[in-house]
């Protein structure tokens, strides 16, 4: 190891503690690894639990794929309070009173929102207005007009009922704000709602995969030094096992190494493939182009 750190290449499923943000859980983990270069697939609000990858070294080059891939989440509701952020660390905007919640009306709102809609961003969120965050302005009192943005909601099943709070199955696609679909749900039921509790138990192929390693767990296995913090690993290629593989000869490899685009019998007509070397080496991602030739476009180190 440098002083910068070591060089190591790999992918944590982290399960992120309640409280914690996610650059934190980060730079927590980066530094019991020592590591050189990490990085993580896409934030976790601090209320939020659950599976957050940390990639390590070469595996950062793959952290677009995850980003990019479909969320499940399990959540409880709260119906009845609504406040600003649309979880419950925000500050209180409504509250209407609700004995208990009616699971069959619960049900009947729920199937008008899977499927393909149209969803406006949350104030309280990270995207951009004229280079500022919303939730900078949120926080200032001002509200600005947000475009609705098309997401998708594969599956939203109601798991409990429980007095004036429900739990909710989601899987959904990149972009859901949960907060908001629950916020909406709750509008749609009547009462209004917000998110009490949320955590991500899945996140494109690692979905009830591989089990998640909570800090206790990593601070374990650390006393018994590096070797064994690097069992808990999972290869980079291990994110990207939705696209098809490909096997290239020594020379095709050759090719692709120097960033040419290559012919490969076999390759599919379109989309994205993962590359490898005769000896099953993982090399990298490439693209199939509009000729037909697969070109490099996401290679990882040799080192």
């Amino acid at each position: 190891m440098t002083r910068k750190g070591r060089r190591l290449n790999g992918i944590l499923l982290f399960d992120k503690p309640q409280g914690m943000t996610s650059n934190a859980a980060l730079q927590r983990v980066k530094r019991i690894y020592g590591a050189r270069k990490a990085g993580h697939t896409g934030s976790l609000d601090p209320l939020a639990t659950g599976l957050l990858p940390i990639c390590f070294g070469e595996a950062t080059k793959v952290c677009d794929f995850l980003l990019g891939a479909n969320k499940h989440y399990i959540i409880t509701a709260c119906f009845g309070v609504v406040t600003d952020t649309g979880d419950a660390d925000g500050t209180r905007l409504a509250e209407r009173a609700v004995d208990t919640l009616d699971g069959a009306a619960l049900q009947s709102v729920l199937a008008r929102y899977t499927g393909v809609l149209e969803q406006i961003p949350p104030m309280f969120s990270a995207l951009k207005h004229r280079g500022q965050r919303l939730y900078e302005l949120a926080r200032q009192g001002l509200e600005v007009e947000r475009k609705p943005r098309t997401i998708r909601i594969d599956r939203l099943r109601l798991l409990a009922v429980r007095g004036v709070e429900a739990d909710l199955e989601v899987l959904c696609s990149k972009g859901t704000y949960v907060r908001t679909l629950v916020a909406d749900i709750g509008e749609a039921l009547g009462p209004g709602a917000h998110v009490s509790a949320l955590r991500r138990v899945g996140l494109g192929p690692y979905d009830e995969a591989p089990r998640m390693h909570t800090w206790e767990d990593i601070e374990t296995v650390a006393a018994q030094g590096y070797e064994a913090l690097d069992t808990l690993l999972l290869p980079m290629e291990s994110a990207l096992v939705h696209w098809p593989a490909l096997h290239l000869s020594n020379e095709v490899a050759f090719y692709i190494r120097q960033g040419q685009p290559v012919w490969i019998p076999k390759a599919p007509a379109e989309g994205w493939v993962r590359l490898y070397s005769s000896k099953d080496r993982f090399l990298g991602m490439g693209a199939i182009l509009q000729d037909g030739r697969v070109a490099p476009k996401r290679l990882v180190s040799e080192t």
